[in-house]
């Protein structure tokens, strides 16, 4: 303890010697530090206070501790937080084409998905450019992967299958994907989806499979149908106002550390995939694929979903879908 205290000393003497005033940079998580995205932000921190030389002391704080992801939008945009991570879907509200990535089946190869994710993209700098005016702006993307169901008893193989059933969702989009397949959509931030599963809150999960992993949902579910028919991204956002404050020259080596971040999660995303799925399977669920029969069904019911889709976002999200490539 007094060698601890001793260094802490010293480095914050050797701070102050050096003239640097030493700014934090607290992240809001709303998954564990063991998951992926914990894994990640984990990696953003050791990158930033490396290449800031301390400057920048980036906190962590994980399992939805300070606000939901429903929360941090408004959080980071109102400065009460320097930074969060939220699923893209929660700016839905003040930015309706973010919810492009959550179009039934549109980003059914990853090819298609790096293209409209990267760096000056039409789809990223139109989305990124509509959060930056809520006093947030997008820092980088999470990968999160592709969207399943989860089930108990039994596999969700076709819209009839999930008639009348309560789903849990995340988004306003995929809320209208389970209407227009005959279920009953109930939104649920991911730190409540355990629970809701556990109570019969909602009889269908719907997550990406590595929060399978993370949260332990085996213990309250027993199948996985790997329906792919979204693409769930996660983006690290910081508060314009604090941003706006840091020297061009943090700015810089926080803008480098994020680079690093947002290309190793992309870049691993399969191997996560990969892993998540063979935990479940190692935890007693049953893994499930769909046939072209079972995709096609999917595919009548999903029309109405890019009708309503088109008519909250205008010209912007018909740009956005001109953007995706068909193939």
């Amino acid at each position: 303890m007094l060698t601890k205290l001793l260094f802490g000393t010293a480095l914050g003497l050797t701070m102050a010697t050096a003239g640097i005033a030493q700014e934090k940079m607290r992240i809001s998580l709303q998954l564990p530090l063991t998951s992926h995205l914990g894994e990640n932000l984990q990696l953003f921190e050791k990158e930033v206070e490396e290449r800031t030389g301390g400057a920048i002391d980036v906190e962590i704080y994980d399992s939805a501790t300070l606000y939901k992801d429903k929360e941090v939008p408004a959080a980071v945009g109102s400065g009460a937080i320097e930074s969060g991570v939220a699923s893209l879907t929660r700016y839905v509200g003040d930015a309706p084409a973010v919810d492009v990535f959550y179009m039934p089946f549109l980003f059914n190869t990853e090819d298609k998905v790096r293209a409209a994710v990267a760096e000056g993209s039409p789809v990223r700098e139109t989305l990124e450019a509509e959060i930056a005016k809520t006093g947030g702006q997008v820092l980088y993307w999470q990968a999160y992967g592709g969207a399943i169901m989860l089930s108990q008893g039994g596999p969700i193989r076709t819209p009839a299958d999930l008639e009348g059933k309560k789903v849990r969702v995340f988004g306003k989009t995929l809320g209208d994907f389970v209407s227009a397949a005959g279920g009953a959509p109930t939104l649920i931030s991911g730190s409540e989806q355990y629970l809701a599963y556990q109570r019969g809150t909602v009889d269908v999960g719907m997550t990406g499979v590595s929060g399978v992993k993370s949260r332990k949902l085996w213990e309250v579910m027993d199948t996985i149908t790997k329906t792919n028919h979204a693409n769930i991204e996660f983006v690290v956002v910081v508060n314009s106002d604090w941003w706006n404050g840091l020297s061009d020259d943090l700015r810089g080596h926080i803008e480098a550390a994020a680079g690093v971040a947002q290309e190793d999660v992309r870049n691993r995303m399969s191997d996560i995939e990969a892993a998540a799925y063979k935990s479940a399977e190692d935890n007693g669920m049953t893994i499930v694929e769909l046939s072209d029969e079972d995709v096609a069904a999917w595919r009548a019911v999903a029309q109405p979903v890019f009708d309503t889709y088109l008519s909250a976002t205008g010209d912007a999200g018909a740009a956005i879908l001109d953007a995706v490539p068909s193939e």
